[in-house]
């Protein structure tokens, strides 16, 4: 008689849902321990202990796994951003630091791993207009919130442009450890109080 000891555990068949949400978990920390260049689909397949027909069936590309990264971390910065922004007084500085604390903060929860894979984004065309497009909702959405104290009732996007850029290098800093992240957040902070202002004239 086979004892349960002896008996092998069966395999336990992942939905769809939960075998990608495993495969981009193991893509994250393909990139975290190995770099972005590290990351392909079938290293993806080896890490993740699966054949490559099921990498390919949920990403038919790098690329595609590259812009389903980005999805990810823009989309856990919006919730971020959201909760901050109902949380706050309706006032400049209140949400200036809502801007400046959830882009950097959601920086550093993904840790040194999306900086690769931005730079990766602007590497290609079609990388490149994904990116775009998420910025572009982005400052959308920090127009909306700044607008109101802007007496022209908006917010020019050569500042919202300017705004970005030191959103993003900032906290890239700030997660590389070359200045610390309260500093990352107070000097993106000054900044967006500063493009108001000149908004204002």
């Amino acid at each position: 008689m086979t004892s349960s000891a002896e008996t092998p555990e069966p395999r336990r068949r992942l939905s769809r849902q939960d075998r990608r949400r495993q495969l981009v978990d193991v893509a994250w920390s393909i990139i975290r321990a190995e770099g972005t260049e590290a990351l392909t689909l079938p290293r993806l397949a080896e890490q993740a202990g699966v054949a490559k027909p099921v990498v390919y069936d949920h990403f038919a590309t790098r690329p595609a796994l590259l812009a389903a990264l980005y999805q990810e971390f823009d989309t856990h910065q919006t919730a971020l951003m959201d909760a901050a922004f109902q949380a706050s007084e309706p006032t400049l500085p209140s949400r200036a630091m809502v801007i400046a604390a959830s882009y950097v903060d959601c920086v550093l929860e993904q840790g040194r791993e999306i900086p690769g894979v931005i730079s990766a984004l602007a590497g290609s065309p079609e990388l490149a207009k994904v990116k775009r497009d998420y910025e572009a909702v982005f400052m959308e959405k920090c127009r909306t919130l700044l607008a109101p104290f802007a007496p022209a009732g908006t917010v020019a996007a050569s500042g919202l442009l300017a705004m970005l850029g030191a959103a993003e290098a900032l906290s890239f800093a700030a997660a590389s450890g070359d200045i610390t992240p309260d500093e990352a957040k107070d000097e993106l902070f000054q900044t967006i109080l500063a493009i108001v202002a000149r908004n204002a004239r």
